[in-house]
């Protein structure tokens, strides 16, 4: 995603929604879950990357889930945060939350 910087972020995310057919295509297709990666969004840190996608802005958020780096791809509705994607964390997204967290 291009367009505004990136940034740090310790901001406690609380509410969330998804489509639940599209959680259930992304474990199939990702291995993650929207339930897990509401959970890795909530508890943080998170190096979010915000651009406009179809005149809306969304939000690329590293964070981590257990053992790995994912990248969770979301929009805020009012006060509710709606998962759009989830997926590992690509090696130079990897690289970059380390970069400020480590």
């Amino acid at each position: 995603m291009r367009g505004l910087p990136e940034m740090a972020s310790e901001l406690g995310l609380k509410e969330f929604e998804w489509d639940e057919n599209k959680r259930r295509l992304n474990v199939q297709n990702h291995g993650i879950d929207f339930i897990d990666a509401a959970n890795a969004l909530r508890t943080g840190p998170r190096l979010d990357i915000e651009s406009y996608r179809n005149g809306e802005l969304r939000t690329l958020s590293i964070c981590p889930d257990t053992l790995k780096l994912i990248a969770v791809v979301f929009t805020m509705r009012g006060d509710l945060c709606r998962i759009i994607s989830a997926r590992t964390a690509r090696k130079d997204e990897q690289r970059k939350y380390r970069q400020i967290y480590n």
